[in-house]
């Protein structure tokens, strides 16, 4: 009885210890090892950037100067053409800028400049200006009729029209009979067919040897302008 006894304690002793080296060998899985490490990331990239592109040469337009004036000397390397309505205000701001032009280079005999008509269908006085102004070149008064009206820009009624030519001492019967005539119309016409043409749809704007310059720029923008067309 007795040696029963002890085979049962025996057995009883083995199966606590299994259960304690299970026990502690479960414990040692949750806690007891380390967490695996994670997977290195591959190291970032750095964008790559866009290269720049040089920038495209500004686009030339072929616009003619026909016959009409032109200031500053035939053989100045660089033409502008200048498409403008005397009633416009930005047309008449842009004065300002020109005058320098005409000192530091069609005076010194690098830029000559030449005046076409594009008189717009709002500005309801500019297409008789317009007119006027050629039956002024008729008598060799061109840019001093031009300067009038700009200097005059809320007087362009046909008297004052008429009253300008007197002041500048034309021949007022025959400038008279020009404006009241009709005659220049077709060229001035002309000018607005050339200037839509090349794409003008607003005044003031100049084509320096061909490249555009829109607006009453300041003197900067046509000192840049002229710069690069010497340059070629």
């Amino acid at each position: 009885m007795e040696k029963q006894q002890t085979i049962i304690i025996l057995l009883s002793l083995m199966v606590i210890l299994q259960l304690v080296t299970a026990y502690g060998i479960f414990q040692l899985g949750k806690t007891g090892l380390p967490a695996a490490a994670p997977a290195a990331q591959p190291a970032a990239q750095p964008e790559k950037q866009p290269v720049q592109q040089p920038p495209a040469p500004a686009a030339k337009v072929e616009v003619s100067a026909e016959n009409d004036e032109v200031k500053g000397e035939a053989n100045a390397p660089v033409l502008i053409v200048e498409f403008s309505d005397y009633q416009c205000p930005f047309c008449s701001r842009v004065e300002a800028s020109l005058k320098q032009v005409e000192e530091k280079y069609i005076k010194t005999g690098k830029v000559k400049i030449v005046y076409r008509d594009y008189p717009l269908g709002f500005h309801d006085k500019a297409q008789k200006a317009a007119e006027a102004s050629e039956c002024a070149h008729d008598q060799g008064k061109f840019w001093e009729y031009h300067d009038k009206l700009f200097a005059n820009q809320n007087a362009l009624d046909i008297f004052s029209l008429k009253q300008y030519a007197k002041d500048l001492k034309l021949d007022t019967a025959k400038f008279d009979k020009c404006l009241d005539s009709g005659e220049k119309a077709a060229e001035v016409s002309k000018d607005t067919a050339d200037a839509n043409a090349a794409g003008v749809s607003g005044t003031p704007i100049f084509f320096i040897n061909g490249v555009a310059l829109k607006g009453a720029q300041p003197y900067d923008s046509f000192e840049t302008a002229i710069e690069a067309a010497l340059k070629g």
